[in-house]
């Protein structure tokens, strides 16, 4: 049997980072690039940006609908990030938990702390980090996305959302976008290989011994 063919548990794949440190670039690259990977669209209250489409990027939804599923229990995950509320849908990620392909979370430190107590055997949580605070300003207005009110509030958020660096199982310096994704992607396909991972390994070895070489 190849070894892609052995049957194994899909991964939570957890990215977080301060706005503007290149976590949503990785995230699409790796979308793109590697297989088996599906992204889990969060809702979210806030305004929809220029450049999102809704329904691939987020799911923009109204405060009223916001917590509806959140009190119905439909949500993995919720929070409140720079004023407006960001959730994760539980139905489309235990779909695809069940059928062995693996999500990706671009979602904040908050989400990511719900998501490793709910299910912390399935979470692989990786913190990217800006080379500096100067680096991470100049994106932010390079994005030309928000307003210099909006930048201001990002970047003063971001110390308290680095201080959780220590709560995930990676950390990643984006100093260089290329080796930033490269090692984003290294450790993916080293967590799939985890024996815990990996139920059909019972089968598949059970068949090795039992093979007659005669």
């Amino acid at each position: 049997m190849p070894s892609s063919k052995i049957k194994r548990r899909g991964l939570m794949l957890v990215l977080s980072s301060p706005s503007g440190a290149g976590k949503s670039t990785i995230a699409r690259n790796l979308l793109e690039k590697v297989e088996d990977l599906n992204l889990s669209v969060s809702v979210t209250t806030r305004t929809r940006r220029s450049s999102e489409i809704d329904g691939v990027h987020y799911h923009f939804i109204s405060d009223v609908e916001f917590q509806r599923l959140r009190d119905t229990e439909a949500l993995l995950e919720w929070a409140e990030v720079h004023g407006n509320f960001y959730g994760t849908p539980r139905e489309a990620a235990e779909q695809c938990m069940a059928q062995g392909c693996d999500m990706l979370f671009d979602i904040d430190w908050q989400g990511a702390l719900q998501l490793q107590e709910k299910m912390p055997a399935d979470v692989v949580s990786v913190f990217i980090l800006p080379p500096s605070l100067a680096e991470l300003k100049s994106r932010l207005h390079r994005r030309a996305e928000d307003s210099e009110k909006a930048i201001d509030m990002r970047l003063a958020n971001s110390r308290e959302e680095m201080q959780h660096w220590r709560d995930y199982d990676y950390v990643v310096i984006n100093d260089d976008l290329d080796r930033a994704y490269a090692a984003v992607r290294s450790i993916v396909l080293a967590e799939r290989l985890r024996r815990d991972r990996r139920p059909g390994l019972f089968d598949f070895v059970s068949g090795l011994l039992d093979e007659d070489l005669n």
